[in-house]
């Protein structure tokens, strides 16, 4: 095994978890219903809060069969040898690379009762905007969107694009929660403002 799959499968998954554990972790608000067993849903977290956010849907439905939506980018395989440690089904590709058969395997994960996992304004951009193609699966699958909104008190912001930020240990992490019940809409306009709307609403000032 080449070095970089022994640090993506193995040295990776475990530094997070490391960190993970060293987290104080408060989900607002504390009444949330998650959906029930069986219940399908697509969960969603900024891509520059990835850093935990995979963690966090395991810990929150730690028994569901999980699907996470990686891109097929260098960065997209690294990231999926980890995925893969937590327990993720892979569902690799983007909106604009592989996007029909992602949706497709998006579509059959839903279907069966599972969930999905992704970043809605991965992989490149633009920042804390839901990509259309996330609004229109939810809203044709008649699955909600749970959104979580992730703050930290301190941590290392990167200069990229997605203002990735790795939380320091021992810091306090907050899950503001959201159920997003997307309606069926009756033209792409419709969609795109929807869309546009949760944007504005749910992006980090």
């Amino acid at each position: 095994m080449a070095l970089p799959s022994i640090i993506s499968s193995r040295v990776l998954p475990a530094a997070l978890r490391v960190l993970y554990r060293s987290l104080r972790l408060s989900v607002q608000p504390r009444s949330f219903n998650l959906p029930a067993p069986g219940q399908s849903c697509i969960f969603a977290f900024w891509h520059g809060d990835m850093a935990v956010g995979w963690l966090f849907v395991r810990r929150l439905l730690p028994d569901r069969d999980a699907s996470a939506v990686v891109s097929l980018s260098e960065d997209g395989s690294i990231l999926s040898l980890a995925l893969k440690r937590f327990g993720f089904r892979l569902i690799r590709g983007s909106s604009s690379k592989g996007g029909g058969e992602v949706r497709a395997a998006m579509q059959d994960a839903l279907q069966s009762g599972g969930l999905v996992a992704l970043t809605p304004d991965g992989p490149r951009g633009p920042l804390h905007r839901f990509k259309y193609g996330t609004v229109r699966i939810a809203s044709e699958s008649g699955v909600p969107i749970i959104f979580a909104r992730i703050s930290f008190t301190g941590g290392w912001q990167l200069r990229s694009w997605d203002r990735f930020i790795i939380p320091h240990p021992f810091s306090k992490v907050t899950l503001e929660l959201h159920r997003l019940d997307v309606p069926q809409f009756n033209s792409e306009e419709e969609l795109k403002t929807y869309s546009e709307l949760l944007s504005d609403r749910l992006g980090h000032a």
